[in-house]
């Protein structure tokens, strides 16, 4: 099953457990245009109502994305105004991924610039292929990203590396931004990566949904310092105790047999 939004330049396969999300517009390195961004969280949303356990987000082609369209910004940002309109669709797809209740796995691999960067700051995890290149570039556009986007990057890399990159606008390697703890691991190519991607999917899938998105709230709530979320995720926490999933793993740990979780 495929559905397609904002022209088929967004573009989500659900398979079973797994939604694959694609930006696809590669002849322009993937570059979103503002129909695309409003396409996302509709899209992650239609994930979410699949129920599907794992979202990979990936760009189409050799690149994951060069960022926002600046081809449009004279129409779409010309000024105070539409900035802020436009921000706020930016601010609404960082959100959606940031918010998703199931994992979000980034799947990058050349161009990772921008607007693009913010999405995979957002996610849960992050692989590259050894030919990644990233950057935040609006110092050298003299414009600015909105604040939650940089929440998200300096919770995903760091104050000091957010600050160096934010500051001086230099493009990175796949290596520095491995050693800096932003990507979980590097894969010689595509296919490498998808094999990884793969691997690590099947094993997030098949563990205990519910277990999983109290997990993922709990470490929003820390990483936000949020008091309200903090107590979400402990009633769904306590709720795994009564559900079918937690009788199920302890069946299974007795007849040593892998579980059969259902999300329930």
């Amino acid at each position: 099953m495929e559905l397609e939004f904002a022209e088929g330049k967004i573009r989500l396969a659900l398979d079973m457990d797994v939604a694959r999300l694609r930006i696809c517009q590669p002849a322009r390195l993937n570059a979103l245009n503002l129909a695309m961004w409003r396409a996302l969280p509709e899209a992650i949303g239609s994930a979410i109502d699949q129920q599907a356990r794992v979202i990979l987000l990936s760009g189409d082609g050799a690149h994951f994305s060069a960022g926002a369209d600046i081809s449009e910004f004279s129409e779409v940002r010309k000024d105070a105004e539409s900035a802020r309109l436009y921000e706020s669709v930016n601010v609404d797809a960082f959100a959606a991924v940031r918010r998703s209740p199931i994992p979000v796995i980034a799947l990058i691999s050349g161009s990772c610039h921008g607007g693009g960067f913010g999405l995979v700051a957002a996610a849960d995890l992050r692989l590259a292929t050894e030919d990644a290149r990233f950057s935040v570039p609006p110092a050298g556009l003299g414009l600015a990203y909105p604040a939650s986007a940089m929440r998200d990057i300096a919770l995903a890399l760091g104050q000091q590396q957010a600050r160096q990159m934010l500051y001086t606008g230099e493009t990175r390697s796949a290596s520095d931004m491995l050693a800096s703890g932003f990507l979980l691991s590097t894969h010689p190519d595509l296919q490498a990566l998808h094999a990884a991607a793969a691997a690590l999917t099947e094993r997030i899938a098949g563990n205990a949904p519910l277990s999983i998105r109290a997990a993922k709230l709990a470490l929003r709530a820390a990483a936000e310092d949020d008091a309200g979320l903090e107590r979400d995720a402990d009633h769904l926490g306590a709720a795994t105790f009564e559900s079918e999933d937690y009788a199920e793993g302890r069946r299974a740990f007795a007849e040593k047999r892998r579980p059969n979780f259902i999300g329930r």
